[in-house]
């Protein structure tokens, strides 16, 4: 069975960090993305994913992202049921998510971030985060280089 999902969407909220019990770090966040396809009125419509990441991956997420970042991610979809408080029974699909890449420069993110009214001192610091990022050199490609 294959269970992969590659999302590039925007953060609909602040990155929300917890701790386990173990102390283990976990962020829950969720990404918009817009469909291909067009409302009733032809009017454009919106995905809602919710996402988790785990360990040095939930720490890199609240610290460097906020509500309107571009982020893209990897990983699996995982459905799991809890029991409410007033007793009745759940389900929710989520995104475990591998890799979490911050896809803003940084000059863009500051733009973006005081548009949405963050003070200077607040603009995060984006970073690629994903692990396997370290091995890579990156290079500059002229656009109307690109094959696509």
């Amino acid at each position: 069975m294959i269970n992969r999902v590659v999302l590039v969407g925007r953060m609909t909220r602040d990155p929300e960090l917890r701790k386990t019990n173990n102390g283990t770090s976990v962020v829950s966040f969720t990404l918009a993305l817009d469909n291909r396809t067009k409302g009733p009125n032809g009017e454009k419509t919106t995905s809602f994913i919710p996402c988790q990441a785990w360990n040095q991956q939930a720490e890199n997420c609240a610290r460097y992202t906020r509500k309107g970042s571009l982020v893209g991610i990897e990983g699996r979809i995982s459905q799991r049921s809890f029991d409410t408080k007033d007793g009745r029974r759940a389900s929710v699909v989520e995104v475990i998510c591998d890799s979490v890449q911050f896809l803003e420069k940084k000059s863009d993110a500051n733009t973006s971030s005081q548009d949405m009214g963050y003070a200077s001192d607040e603009q995060p610091s984006y970073i690629e985060s994903a692990p396997e990022s370290n091995n890579v050199s990156s290079i500059d490609v002229a656009d109307d280089d690109l094959p696509f």
